[in-house]
């Protein structure tokens, strides 16, 4: 009986109660689209590299080896020796090795000369491989692999010529031999979509001719020599590994962390990211204060549009208590409407929010990398929904209790 007249008395109020839905609805909305989008993000930066168990470059933070490895984000403080890596791979344990090398550059992505390997063994989003929307993997010595960014930022084909620069930041480049695109891979999130690849064998190709950093004048080897080379590296980056056994992980780690020959060390690429993670987890923070407070803000409207409605409703109250509803029966009255004004915007604010996620899900995972799942609400988001429902009950206790101590004469009284 009180909730259908609850309900009545807020169809006849139906604007200004639709105008007050639609607010909670958007603050709900926003709040848990920041949440998801958080989540979303969090999933998707932890899942950058996976089936790898370990990065392996020269010693320094675990942070940076995965910067610069894995983000192509700075330079490496120093360099593995071939014959070092040698050595690993064939460590009781390892079941495969996959070096990278870093230091070149093409316009504004980096190059990275790896092996074929490298396009089996790289996961992401918890196991998926690369795959390839055009071309293929690379077969000659200056054939190249480009990820989605680059293909789309540069407008490069299958069988376009791509110069290399010496360096990231240099006016050098090896345009005697320049590389022809022989893949295009598709679109990951990851930083391989803004990477050019190239063989190992490529990379030590193109500086046979240089030495310290510096072109030999009057010396180019001619492509055809090139192939017939030898090329196999002195040194390389990093290095990705893949173990036999997940028991095999900490003792390959303490092997590598230990190795004699020279200072390098191992790190586990989920315990690398989870670090770098909380080097931004300020921000996620902001996003949650904000969304707080526009959900704070849509419910102090709510409170403030029942404290004006009051004055015009005096008249209604005073109907109600005449008809024999007492005092409290018009404090449970307004506590209802306004509970079930908060559970209504809230459910319409749930249906916006996986409207959008069902609608925008696919553009978002391309146009930034970002894979929003569909799935149910967690128990964080039930515990917030719970909550804003807690918070409106609350924020209708003033407004019940000043209609609560109106008089039945106050209500008949006609103010002039």
């Amino acid at each position: 009986m009180l909730v259908r007249l609850a309900y009545r008395s807020l169809l006849a109020r139906k604007l200004t109660v639709l105008l007050t839905v639609l607010a909670i609805a958007m603050s709900v909305a926003l709040f848990l689209g920041v949440e998801k989008v958080r989540n979303g993000t969090k999933a998707s930066f932890m899942d950058t590299i996976s089936g790898t168990d370990l990065i392996v470059g020269a010693r320094t933070g675990s942070v940076q080896l995965l910067l610069y490895s894995v983000f192509h984000m700075g330079n490496a403080s120093n360099n593995i020796g071939w014959h070092s890596l040698e050595e690993i791979a064939s460590l009781k344990g390892v079941d495969w090795l996959v070096p990278l090398s870093l230091g070149d550059s093409h316009r504004q992505f980096r190059v990275m000369g790896t092996t074929a390997e490298f396009f089996q063994r790289y996961q992401f989003r918890r196991g998926q491989q690369l795959s390839f929307t055009k071309g293929q993997p690379f077969g000659d010595l200056f054939d190249t692999v480009i990820g989605a960014d680059v293909a789309k930022a540069l407008g490069y084909q299958l069988g376009d010529p791509i110069v290399i620069s010496h360096g990231l930041v240099s006016f050098s480049k090896h345009d005697e031999h320049p590389f022809r695109v022989s893949g295009i891979l598709e679109k990951t999130g990851t930083p391989v979509d803004r990477s050019v690849l190239v063989s190992l064998e490529g990379i030590e190709a193109l500086h046979v001719d240089w030495r310290q950093g510096r072109k030999i004048s009057g010396q180019t080897t001619q492509a055809d020599v090139l192939r017939q080379m030898d090329l196999q590296p002195n040194s390389v980056t990093a290095a990705l590994v893949g173990t036999t056994s997940p028991m095999r992980i900490f003792s390959l780690q303490r092997a590598i962390n230990n190795y004699p020959q020279e200072p390098l060390q191992a790190v586990m690429p989920g315990v690398a990211l989870q670090e770098l993670w909380q080097l931004v987890g300020v921000a996620e923070t902001a996003l949650l204060v904000i969304s707080a407070m526009v959900i704070i803000t849509a419910l102090l409207g709510m409170m403030a549009n029942v404290f004006a409605s009051l004055n015009e409703r005096r008249r209604e109250m005073a109907i109600l208590r005449a008809m024999g509803a007492g005092p409290a029966t018009i404090f449970l009255l307004l506590m209802v409407e306004t509970l079930l004004v908060v559970a209504t915007g809230c459910l319409l604010g749930v249906l916006l929010v996986y409207l959008l996620l069902g609608l925008g899900q696919g553009y978002i995972d391309q146009q930034f990398g970002i894979w929003l799942q569909l799935q149910m609400l967690t128990p964080r988001e039930l515990m917030t929904l719970a909550a804003i429902l807690l918070a409106g009950a609350c924020a209708s206790i003033l407004p019940a209790w000043r209609a609560y101590r109106l008089s039945l004469a106050d209500g008949m009284m006609v103010k002039s």
